[in-house]
């Protein structure tokens, strides 16, 4: 058997091309790129308008179902059939987000795929990359102290203290900031008040990162952030407290996408990181749009299952982008697929448990129920499904064909094997050639819900039809909001809902395809300038934290300043 070194040793030991030439090869000019160093480099928003004529490539979404804590190599299989389809003689370009350093340091790892199927550099991706998270952050939290500034200085916006729900962020994983309070040592200090913070991937202003068409509706969207209410009820904007402008000055260079390479030389475009249990989950709509005017086939990814990322990329940003996808992939692991099945219980940080390496085809058919659920949701969309099965070394040739069957079954065109983390784009061929030709299947797009309907109708909706729910259930508080928010006129909003990712529905211990459970909503928030509403379910946070033995442990420097211990 062909050993791995690790993806770190991978990456280190590559010998990547000029990002001048990774450009090249997609017909931009050095005018049209803005480097940073000699292996990444921003896209100008120029090359929309000189690439206006060019006819679009099809669009792939890459998605997957209920994961493991562990994940199922869903960023390695999106890597991995951009490189295939590279080696069948197609023009791709991958759009990814950007890996926040919570996960980064906690447990799940990074975002740049894996073994032979990674996006390079690697180290730079993972960390700090071009700077954009940390634009994120600063504009996030220039809003947050121009809040508690104007409160304290004589409040002439009439801001009531008790109302404010603009949190400050940071990208780090923090549990300690999750309920703090501010302003405390005297007056000088400010007004004291109970507040927290998120992730800042989960910030509203990632979210309008991801969203924007351009900086003029980068700008406009972040003067509609609503970040209080008056005394009188009245919403309180970013606008309002003349922080927008300071804020777009900060994201000028953040809005532009980020181009690096994938170990085979492919182009990847990286930009904005939201978070897909929380926020949207997608890349940048400004990147998909460059992305189809520059390849043939662009191979984008969905945070988490088709009842996360998928169904927002769908009902989030497809919809106010009018893009549209021409096929879905579903990443599979034979060892999830059990777990759905009742074996085993995978612990992040622990190793697997012993009965998912062995073959077991009855609870494999058992757990083919939730796979069956997730193909069910992207066919509601009217797109083409594929499924992925990402091959691990103990996976049986049974275990495979079980799948494919059952996949097919459900409604996919096919189910496919692949070894892309070992084998690179070669160990994609079949999957990419099967994508290549459900993108020429008939597509008939269509949104889960219209506009018109109330807030919580659209709710309704996504728990019955996406989280397999009975019904749903509303604390007080979340009732009041909606009152509320339709009453402001956000009604038309749609939802992006911040439920976990370990189950179809709210709770993470039910697995499989669980059914009849009623979907708690204990509040509901409105991110008016990201365009959505997003109800939290059951106990959804906005702030994880750190394991007992997060990865931070094993990274470090070695004597010749070298990283070692990232993944």
């Amino acid at each position: 058997m062909k050993q791995v070194a690790s993806d770190l040793e991978i990456a280190q030991a590559h010998q990547l091309m000029p990002i001048t030439a990774v450009a090249g090869n997609l017909g931009l000019s050095e005018d049209d790129i803005e480097l940073y160093g000699k292996y990444k480099a921003k896209i100008n928003l120029s090359v929309l308008d000189k690439l206006a004529e060019r006819p679009k490539g099809k669009l792939i979404d890459v998605t997957a179902i209920t994961p493991t804590p562990l994940g199922e190599g869903k960023t390695v299989t999106t890597i991995g059939l951009g490189q295939a389809l590279g080696k069948i003689g197609k023009k791709p370009v991958i759009t990814l987000r950007q890996p926040s350093m919570g996960p980064v340091f906690g447990i799940k790892g990074g975002a740049a795929g894996g073994g032979y199927s990674q996006v390079v550099p690697m180290e730079d991706i993972n960390i700090h990359f071009t700077g954009d998270l940390h634009a994120v952050a600063a504009a996030n939290n220039l809003l947050a102290a121009m809040i508690d500034t104007s409160i304290l200085l004589k409040n002439p916006l009439n801001i009531d203290p008790l109302t404010v729900i603009w949190n400050r962020v940071v990208d780090i994983n923090d549990r300690a900031l999750r309920d703090i309070v501010v302003g405390l040592g005297g007056a000088i200090n400010g007004y004291p008040r109970q507040t927290s913070f998120d992730m800042a991937v989960a910030s509203e202003v990632m979210a309008i990162l991801a969203l924007a068409s351009n900086l003029q509706d980068l700008r406009q969207r972040l003067g509609r952030i609503v970040v209080a209410h008056t005394y009188d009820g009245q919403p309180v904007t970013a606008e309002d407290l003349k922080a927008a402008g300071s804020m777009a000055v900060i994201m000028k260079e953040a809005i532009k996408p980020n181009l690096v390479q994938t170990l085979e030389g492919q182009a990847c475009i990286i930009h904005a990181g939201p978070f897909a249990n929380i926020a949207h989950g997608n890349s940048s709509v400004i990147a998909d749009r460059v992305a189809l005017k520059l390849g043939d086939y662009v191979v984008t990814e969905s945070g988490f299952g088709a009842d996360l990322g998928m169904e927002k990329f769908m009902n989030v940003k497809c919809r106010q982008s009018g893009l549209r996808p021409d096929c879905v992939v579903i990443t599979c692991t034979v060892r999830a697929l059990k777990m759905h099945g009742g074996l085993g219980k995978v612990v992040a940080g622990k190793p697997l448990p012993a009965e998912l390496t062995v073959e077991n085809l009855p609870a494999l058919a058992k757990g083919c129920a939730n796979l069956a659920h997730h193909i069910k949701i992207a066919r509601y969309y009217g797109v083409p499904v594929v499924v992925a099965v990402n091959r691990f070394t103990p996976d049986t040739d049974a275990e495979v064909a079980l799948i494919s069957k059952k996949a097919v079954e459900a409604g996919a065109l096919g189910a496919y094997p692949i070894t892309v983390w070992r084998d690179g784009g070669a160990g994609a061929v079949d999957l990419a050639q099967a994508v290549v030709a459900a993108c020429e299947q008939p597509a008939d797009f269509k949104l889960l819900y219209p506009d018109e309907m109330s807030i919580k109708e659209k709710i309704e909706v996504l728990a019955t039809k996406v989280y397999n729910a009975a019904g749903v259930s509303y604390t007080p508080l979340a009732e009041k909001k909606i009152k509320q928010f339709e009453a402001a006129g956000w009604g038309n909003l749609p939802i992006c809902m911040a439920k976990t990712h370990l189950s179809i529905s709210h709770d993470p211990a039910l697995k499989g395809a669980p059914t009849g459970h009623i979907f708690p909503i204990r509040d509901i928030r409105a991110s008016v300038g990201a365009g959505f509403l997003y109800p939290l379910a059951g106990t959804m946070r906005t702030m994880p934290g750190l394991g007992s033995k997060p990865s931070a442990h094993n990274v470090d420097i070695d004597a010749d300043g070298k990283t070692v211990g990232l993944f």
